[in-house]
């Protein structure tokens, strides 16, 4: 769609920047009468050809020509116009002196046919006319009172001789005022405007013009071709207590003939602003284009919009009621409607505002911006929103503030919505079309919205919704802009579910803001985080946590699977010294080779500062939680400020806690493929939950990428065995559980515990087989198949073995016979004699015999380190089938060099810790 500002043209003044005060749009009817106001208003061809004929401009108009035309049905003697301040009064009055005193040539004027067609005139009646201004007239000479003044311009001297020589001092009675009409000789209209202002200038004359206004409306009751019309202002600003005793006074005595006449329909002022303001308004056709685009956005989305504005009922089509929308749309162009219904809906009942002058001063300064801007900048707004208003711009701010009555909100503008360190802009540092400017323009219609004189000062989403969505921008962003918005700023604060408010006074939010700023960051921000992220992670964890290691020796080198957690200062960016850390503390402990560099999971955090600025909110909000709760703050907040304290810490807590899960996006594990020996996992974005725990879902990423395993299959080992294995069919059992912690097979969580669970059921299915004591023959001195194994008997041993299953059913029940002739059964002989030398290591040592007597056998001696597996299976297991109350000691000594005796003695306790012993190592 076309950007508006290619399409209108708005007048000269408006372009040049010549028309931002309200008074250059206000009528001085004195002026008029004397011929010195500027040609637009002084000349009536030119001020019809601007004005446009509202419906109560209409009716006001027309009732009065009929009663100087002398139709007294549905007319009134007195006629009393009501509106605000700059609200059309003194315009209506303008146009009825024009028309009264061009009298039949009038019908010549712009609109003025029509005008005599629906008030059922053929011409328009010539009439005296009398005007008194009150802010204008001052006593002088042959012009002593108001109503000698009327007196004279109605019918000059004879006029002056109908009231007689007591107009002087007093003023006239109806009688006096009957002959002064008789004097004129012609219809008579008496126009009064800024009545309150004479009174207060003039406070000794009040009585007697307060009786001349009271006698006028009861002659003027007497004539059919007379009428009066007073505009009184519906309120003043900073109206005094005199001033509204008056204004009453004046009004109960008016009303007792007159007829009010409320003036501006609020419905038509978009045709007012958009003749007093553009000299040219484009192709008809692209007007029908936007408007048609941006009816057919509004109907899509109706449920999520004020429904004033796409109500369907059960007398309107729902095409009917979006061609009535598009209507509306095109009848506002180049604003939309938001833009202008704002200042009669919320904005009118402001005691300071001025309906028509304030709101075409108001749209001139910013027409004169947003042209500027628009080409500047190359905008491509299809209208004028409520949310382009430019609050930046310090003369338009003034403006506006003006209007409102409310200097106050400066501060809640420049912090929030407009200044150049406002949250909005820094908020919208990275928003680009159609969403460039979302947050500020979001926070100029909660300020356009919220402000004004209605009873519910609030900005509610759909109304918000309606005044920023176009074609290209969806509600949800608008949405998400206003919680934004609100989540930083100061002034702005959520009313309700759906409503937001600007207030003069800051947010218990400022000084969440001012405590955060004065956090310590090595005493507080860091300690924070730290116990934070430590204490997300062993929520529910089922493996073991090491967490923030300053040192490789640190974490500990266990086959169990260990979750490790880098410090929160350290980022991850897949490169740079933190990998190489990583990578040299996963391959070694200290100055030792690690012997399960698979069982480390790294969990690190991404780059940025948002699980930082979390915690500094929790920490702020709990620092001001606490001084509310001792008093020392409170006194100023809302009252429901103060409810929802509690409810913010608690959301400020669970903000952080989800960014835990967000920053800690890094898992890396060791993977011997990799060019250095680890392999990153991206965990994507994650959001805390109270149905999954942090190390849960770390663990669930495992899996996911096949690099962890609960359990494993008999079929996983088959289709994993190594050639080197194959011919065999022997796999030791060393070299098995090896395979499962250096990462060339599946990660377990609990390694040994897992293998032996597995290998038992294995050899009791006939899956597999198990030996133990390899002969120099290929056999073994023991086997397991097809029967259960003690789990003692499973040691992850060189020379304990997992057998293929035709492996072990060939040991265990040798070959299997080839069926041949049929042999006699031999003859039962001797059975056979014991062979010298040979221990029956199968059978049990039978106990010893009451009174037998035992000896203790020690052995003693040095062992070579490679015998140390052997020694076990040969030596440990002949003892134990042979003896009892086997004992065994060992002493073992190294020796290395003493720098590494620290380090070496922190590993070696470690080991001894996991396998049960409470060894002492002591250095010599």
């Amino acid at each position: 769609m076309e950007p508006w500002y290619k399409v209108v043209t708005p007048r000269k003044e408006v372009r040049e920047g010549r028309s931002f005060n309200p008074d250059e749009f206000a009528i001085a009817l004195e002026q008029v009468v004397a011929k010195t106001a500027p040609e637009d208003y002084r000349d009536p061809e030119q001020f019809f050809s601007r004005t446009y004929w509202t419906r109560a401009l209409r009716e006001h108009v027309g009732m009065a020509l009929r009663r100087l035309a002398g139709q007294t049905p549905n007319t009134a003697p007195v006629l009393t116009l009501i509106t605000q301040f700059g609200g059309g009064k003194t315009h209506t009055l303008t146009a009825l002196y024009h028309l009264t005193t061009s009298g039949p040539r009038a019908a010549a004027y712009p609109g003025v046919a029509d005008l005599l067609r629906e008030a059922g005139l053929s011409s328009v009646p010539q009439a005296r006319v009398g005007v008194f201004v009150g802010n204008a007239w001052d006593p002088e000479e042959g012009r002593e009172t108001p109503w000698i003044d009327l007196a004279w311009q109605l019918a000059g001297h004879r006029g002056l001789e109908a009231l007689g020589m007591a107009a002087k001092t007093a003023p006239p009675g109806t009688e006096a005022l009957g002959r002064l009409f008789q004097a004129a000789n012609a219809p008579v209209l008496l126009l009064f405007d800024e009545v309150l202002n004479f009174l207060n200038r003039h406070r000794s004359m009040a009585e007697a013009f307060h009786a001349f206004i009271q006698n006028l409306t009861v002659a003027m009751t007497g004539m059919t071709q007379g009428v009066a019309v007073i505009s009184l202002p519906r309120s003043q600003v900073e109206m005094t207590d005199w001033d509204r005793d008056w204004q009453e006074r004046i009004t109960k005595v008016v009303r007792r003939v007159a007829k009010d006449l409320i003036v501006n329909d609020e419905a038509e002022i978009s045709e007012v602003v958009r003749r007093r303001l553009f000299e040219d308004l484009g192709d008809e056709r692209i007007r029908k284009r936007v408007a048609k685009a941006f009816a057919k956005w509004c109907f899509e989305r109706r449920a999520q919009l004020p429904p004033e504005w796409t109500a369907v009922d059960t007398a309107t089509t729902e095409a009917k009621a979006r061609e009535i929308l598009e209507r509306r749309f095109e009848a506002c162009y180049p604003f939309h409607p938001a833009t202008l219904s704002v200042f009669q809906r919320k904005w009118q009942a402001l005691p300071q505002y001025q309906q028509t002058r304030g709101t075409l001063a108001m749209l001139a300064q910013w027409i004169a911006w947003a042209y500027r801007e628009g080409f500047m900048k190359a905008r491509r707004e299809p209208l004028i929103t409520l949310g382009s208003a430019p609050l930046h711009d310090i003369g338009f701010r003034s403006t506006i503030l003006g209007q409102l009555g409310e200097s106050r909100l400066v501060a809640a503008i420049e912090t929030d919505i407009a200044g150049e360190q406002s949250h909005a802009r820094a908020l919208d540092a990275d928003t680009k079309e159609p969403l460039r400017d979302i947050h500020r323009r979001v926070g100029t219609v909660i300020l356009f919205e919220s402000s004004g004189g209605q009873t519910d000062k609030v900005a509610h989403l759909p109304e918000i919704r309606f005044a920023l969505g176009e074609p290209g921008i969806d509600t949800t962003s608008i949405d998400n802009a206003a919680f934004a918005l609100e989540s930083r700023a100061y002034y702005i604060q959520r009313v309700g579910s759906d409503g937001f408010k600007v207030y003069h006074k800051a947010t218990i939010r400022k000084a969440v803001n001012d405590r955060r700023a004065s956090l310590d960051e090595e005493t507080e921000v860091k300690p924070a985080i730290r116990k934070l992220v430590e204490g997300e992670f062993r929520r529910g964890a089922t493996v073991p946590i090491v967490a923030f290691p300053s040192d490789g020796a640190e974490i500990p080198d266990t086959p169990r699977l260990s979750l490790v957690i880098s410090d929160p200062e350290a980022e991850w960016t897949g490169s740079g010294p933190l990998r190489s850390q990583i990578a040299e503390w996963t391959r070694r402990r200290g100055t030792s080779p690690r012997l399960y560099p698979a069982a480390l999971v790294w969990c690190l955090k991404k780059p940025g500062k948002e699980l930082r600025e979390k915690v500094e909110w929790w920490l702020a909000w709990q620092r001001v939680a606490q001084e509310v709760a001792a008093g020392i703050l409170g006194g100023d907040y809302d009252r429901t400020d103060r409810a929802e304290l509690q409810s913010k810490v608690s959301e400020a807590e669970e903000a952080a806690k989800d960014e835990v899960w967000g920053s800690y996006r890094y898992t890396v594990v060791f993977d011997p493929r990799e060019p250095d020996g680890l392999k990153v996992i991206d965990l994507g974005a994650g959001h805390s939950s109270a149905g999954e725990t942090l190390c849960g879902r770390v663990l669930a990423a495992l899996k996911r990428e096949e690099l962890l395993s609960e359990s494993f299959g008999a079929s996983y080992l088959e289709r994993k065995w190594p050639p080197a294995f194959e011919e065999s069919g022997a796999w030791p059992l060393a070299s098995l559980r090896q395979s499962f912690l250096d990462g060339s097979l599946t990660r377990l969580l609990d390694p040994d515990r897992v293998l032996k669970v597995r290998i038992i059921e294995f050899v009791r299915q006939g899956e597999f087989g198990l030996a133990s004591g390899q002969k120099p023959d290929g056999t073994y001195e023991r086997i397991w198949y097809e029967e259960p194994v003690p789990e003692d008997e499973v040691a992850f041993a060189s020379d304990m073995f997992l057998l293929k299953k035709a492996r072990a059913k060939a040991l265990k029940f040798g070959p299997t016979p080839t069926p041949g002739p049929q042999l006699p059964e031999p003859e039962p002989g001797p059975p056979p004699a014991p062979i010298p030398g040979r221990s029956a290591e199968s059978e049990p040592s039978p106990p010893p015999l009451p009174g037998q007597q035992t000896r203790t056998l020690r052995l003693v001696g040095d062992l070579p380190p490679e015998v140390w597996n052997r020694l076990g299976t040969k030596i440990v297991s002949k003892l134990r089938g042979t003896g009892r109350d086997l004992r065994i000691s060992v002493d073992l000594s190294v020796t290395v060099p003493a720098e590494t005796i620290p380090a070496l003695e922190r590993e070696l306790q470690q080991l001894l810790q996991e396998l049960g012993l409470n060894w002492s190592v002591r250095p010599e």
